[in-house]
Formats: C-alpha cells, sequence, structure tokens
C-alpha cells in the first residue's frame, strides 16, 4: 500500500465556483446564491451579511469592509476602501483637553461610522446582479430564527477581555441569561432582523439615515460621544487604486493606506533576497526571516501610515527595491536585532471571504468591527454592534495617524489578490488584527517558495512577534523553537489561535478551482 499523508483536512476542488468562509452557514448562503446565478460580489455581500449574524463577536453592520475585485478573470484589480471616517468634531486638542491620552479601546469614543453598509450597497450596485434584499434574506433568516452557535465563535464569544455585561443594550442581546452562549446554543437577534430588514426595503439611506441613524446616533450622545446625524448621512466609501509589488513570479495586490497591506508587501520585499525554498519549511532560519521581516515592515507601517486623504504617504519609496536592500541589510540570519523598538500588534475579531464564481469573478472580501463584539456599544432598538476602529487612531498631532475630523484610522483588515500573465490567480485572506501581514506572507511563501496547496499553506504552524515575544503554535517543532531561542527570541505559546484565512486557487490550464479554509476557525470551503 502506497504511504499517504494526511496532515489535516483536504483542500476542496471543483470547476465551477467556489466560496470559503470561516462560517459554514456563510459558506453555504453564498454557495446557494452562486447556483441562484448571483455572481461572486452578491455571493460575497450575501457571506458576510450571514456572518454578521452568526459570528457577532466579529462582524457586523456595525463595522467596516475593504474588498479587492478582478471581473471576469482579469489581472485589473479594483480596491474598495468601505472604511469609517471620526466624527467632524473629534480633534486631538479636544481629546487632550478632556484629559484623554490615548483613545479608548471600548466605548462611544473608540466608534468611527461604520462604512460597511455604504460599501455593500455600493458594490452591490455597481458589480452585483441581485437586490439588496435578495443578498441579505439569509442573514435575516438567522436573525430571527435563530442559529446555532459555534465552538470557535463560543470560544471568542466567552473571552474575558469582552465585556458585554459594561452596556446593558450589549448584555440583553448577548448575555442571555446574563452569560455567554456556550457552543451548540441556539441565538437570536431581532433587534438586527428588523434593522436587516430596513435596510434591504430602503438601501443605504435605511442605515445612515431615518430611525436606525437616530438609535445609533442617540445612544452614542448618551455615552458623551461626538457623532452626529449629519456624519452618518455623510459617509461614502470609494474605489483607489490598490499597492502592488511581484513575489516569485506573481503580482500580489493589497489595499493602499489608510490599510495596513502595505505592511504585508514591504516584508515579501525584503524576503525576495532570501532563498526560502532552499531552507526548512518549518526550520528556525526560515521563521527567523519571517519575524525579522515582519518587525522592520511594522516598524515602517507604525511610522508612515495614515489616511492619504489627510496625510501623505511614501508609498513609492517604501515598496522600492532600493529600499528593500536597505531593510534586508539590516538582519542577521544568526541573532535577532536589538535596534528596534517592540510595537504591540493587537489580534481582533474579524472575517475573511474568498469567492471565485463561474465567470471566474474573483472577489477577495474582508469584513469586521475589530475588537471583540467592536466598542461593546450596541444601538438599543436596531440590534447594531458599534465598531472600535476609532482606537487605532493616535493623539500625537505630529502623527500620521492622529486622530482629525472626517479622518479614517489606520486599518488591520486586509484583503489580498494575486495575479499572473494577465489574469488572477487567488483572492486570498488571513484575519487577525495586528497578525494580518504575518499571516499573509506565510500563506503566501509556503505555497510559492515551498509549493504548498492552499489548505497546507494554511494549516502549516505559525509565528508572530508581539511586544518583544515570539508567538509560536505548539504545531511549531521544538528544534525549531529552539533555533529561535538560540538566536535570541523570546519564544512564548499565544494564548488565541493565530488569525485564520481562506483562499480559492485558479487554475486556468486545468479550469479547476481550489478553496481552502482556515481549521483555526469554525468555516469551510465549497465548490461545485
Amino acid at each position: 500500500m502506497r504511504d499517504f499523508q494526511f496532515p489535516g483536512r483536504s483542500p476542496v476542488r471543483a470547476t465551477e465556483a467556489m466560496a470559503a468562509t470561516s462560517h459554514p452557514l456563510s459558506t453555504l448562503a453564498a454557495i446557494e446564491m452562486l447556483r441562484a446565478g448571483g455572481n461572486a460580489m452578491d455571493a460575497a455581500i450575501c457571506a458576510a451579511a450571514v456572518q454578521g449574524v452568526v459570528e457577532p463577536q466579529s462582524t457586523g453592520i456595525g463595522g467596516d469592509c475593504f474588498v479587492l475585485y478582478c471581473p471576469r478573470g482579469q489581472s485589473e484589480v479594483l480596491a474598495f476602501n468601505g472604511s469609517g471616517r471620526a466624527p467632524a468634531a473629534a480633534t486631538v486638542d479636544w481629546y487632550l483637553e478632556q484629559g484623554f491620552s490615548e483613545l479608548p479601546k471600548q466605548g462611544p469614543h473608540a466608534v468611527t461610522v461604520p462604512g460597511a453598509i455604504d460599501a455593500w450597497c455600493q458594490l452591490l450596485e455597481d458589480h452585483g446582479s441581485k437586490s439588496l434584499a435578495e443578498v441579505l434574506a439569509p442573514a435575516i433568516h438567522y436573525a430571527e430564527n435563530g442559529y446555532v452557535v459555534h465552538d470557535r465563535v463560543a470560544f471568542d464569544w466567552a473571552d474575558p477581555e469582552t465585556d458585554l455585561s459594561a452596556d446593558e443594550h450589549a448584555a440583553r442581546a448577548f448575555l442571555p441569561g446574563g452569560k455567554a452562549p456556550k457552543a451548540g446554543d441556539v441565538h437570536r437577534q431581532p433587534e438586527l432582523g428588523a434593522t436587516l430588514r430596513i435596510i434591504a426595503k430602503h438601501g443605504r439611506a435605511g442605515f445612515y439615515e431615518g430611525a436606525v441613524a437616530d438609535d445609533m446616533v442617540r445612544r452614542l450622545k448618551e455615552l458623551g460621544g461626538l457623532h452626529s446625524h449629519e456624519d452618518f448621512a455623510a459617509t461614502r466609501g470609494g474605489y483607489m487604486a490598490p499597492v502592488s509589488t511581484s513575489y516569485g513570479g506573481f503580482e500580489i495586490h493589497q489595499m493602499p493606506p489608510n490599510n495596513q497591506g502595505l505592511t504585508a508587501l514591504l516584508m515579501l520585499n525584503v524576503l525576495s533576497g532570501f532563498k526560502l525554498g532552499g531552507l526548512e519549511p518549518n526550520g528556525a532560519e526560515r521563521l527567523h526571516l519571517e519575524i525579522e521581516a515582519g518587525r522592520l515592515a511594522y516598524r515602517d507601517r507604525d511610522r508612515f501610515v495614515g489616511d492619504q486623504d489627510h496625510v501623505p504617504v511614501p508609498v513609492k519609496e517604501l515598496l522600492s527595491a532600493t529600499y528593500a536592500d536597505r531593510l534586508r541589510a539590516e538582519i542577521d540570519r544568526e541573532h535577532a536585532m536589538t535596534h528596534l523598538p517592540d510595537v504591540q500588534l493587537l489580534g481582533s475579531d474579524t472575517v475573511y471571504i474568498s469567492i471565485v464564481d463561474r465567470d471566474r469573478n474573483a472577489v477577495s472580501f474582508i469584513n469586521s468591527t475589530y475588537y471583540s463584539f467592536g466598542s461593546g456599544v450596541v444601538g438599543p432598538k436596531t440590534g447594531v454592534v458599534l465598531q472600535n476602529r476609532g482606537s487605532s487612531f493616535r493623539l500625537d498631532p505630529e502623527h500620521p495617524n492622529a486622530i482629525a475630523p472626517g479622518k479614517r484610522p489606520m486599518h488591520t483588515i486586509m484583503p489580498g489578490m494575486a495575479t499572473r500573465n494577465g489574469r488572477v490567480v487567488m483572492p486570498f485572506g488571513v484575519m487577525g488584527g495586528g497578525y494580518q501581514p504575518f499571516g499573509h506572507v506565510h500563506l503566501l511563501t509556503n505555497m510559492i517558495d515551498f509549493g504548498m496547496d492552499p489548505q497546507q499553506a494554511l494549516d502549516a504552524p505559525r509565528v508572530f512577534y508581539n511586544e518583544g515575544m515570539v508567538e509560536a503554535e505548539r504545531s511549531v517543532p521544538t528544534e525549531a523553537v529552539e533555533g529561535l531561542r538560540r538566536r535570541g527570541h523570546s519564544v512564548t505559546e499565544p494564548q488565541h489561535p493565530l488569525g485564520g484565512g481562506q483562499a480559492v486557487l485558479i487554475d486556468w490550464e486545468k479550469g479547476t478551482l481550489t478553496g481552502a479554509s482556515d481549521p483555526r476557525k469554525d468555516g469551510m470551503a465549497l465548490g461545485y
């Protein structure tokens, strides 16, 4: 009998269409939308809406989204920024005068105006084929009739850092009987279901104007927030040119600043000077190089990234070969760098969606409320969980990410897209707050340098550098951990899974699709 290894789940393979998300109900909704004649954009928005119900700790209509889209398989990548902005009254001086030394992680001052619904409506109008009511129908069903809480969702829901009890409306919606639901429990969100029905009928105006907006603005003002009805009504996302670099014969595309996608491209540029494919995939040398490239790239993220509508970001210079050479020269293959500042790279709860349809429209879609249950502020009548993206702003007026009226914060959620020879190859993403650039780079180098399929690349052990420590998953080989320690790294085991990702790989010669979904989440890939 031939030897056959079973390291984990196998990839999903199909010919017509493929959807991969972090929740089975979301993937199923996407597949049903595709089989009903919808396209990839219809399916992605449908899936995101479902996840806003069944993964309430991770995402929802009170959050933001970013999208990369390749119509009909072409290599031209459309990028849509659906991130929200600070209130018009939000200034550094106001917060300093009130005694703030930093933006809080929860409460009204952490809330930026949600951008997701505006993005969904605009993208559906421009690239979808179904009505808003049709794509929201599954989410409405689960909100009103209930859904079974899955295991990873329950794990995140019970996180002690999630203090839902601080907000009476959050506690009523998400702590039934005073406790977080457990895996296998059925949970309902009737207020959110009613809100989704209003949006399905009235579109973006149903969220940013009228009773739904009144409920959100009133609650924020009650808590001392600076938000106004005008802030909500003025919310608009928009298209922009992606940022890109070449790696291993592929073009890798990311969202431009205010997004942190640039960080992954910096890492790839640095790593392109090392022949990773000749190293052990899970060995200390490969992981050390990834860690050190990440430390350099995150340093520059925190120095330069801000909202380009407000501050200049030297994107061209940062992505130049000359700059990559300079960064690479700082790396010692045998010793950890000691001259870099330690950055605090917080994880977060997010959902990522990868879809390719029969016409090879490819969507890379990410949606989030940031921390678990966002700001912890919930609309009393609407059931909307409001994000805490404002906590990413700085209160240093000279910093490119300083809070300002109508400004978008430095944003962690980042969809990825790979193209080659004039065609799209793979929409991909790895969620997880500050971890995401590490996750993107690890996935891509696993596939490009080490020949892994998408599922193997997502299953593979991960490391992450955070606050002076290397977090190494328990599946990282012992000899690799010891090798990292010999190079001067302090190594610990993470308290939470490192990220979670999805990808759909297109094989144009065979006419097939290969889908993958991260075992660190509840999700799955399905195709037909």
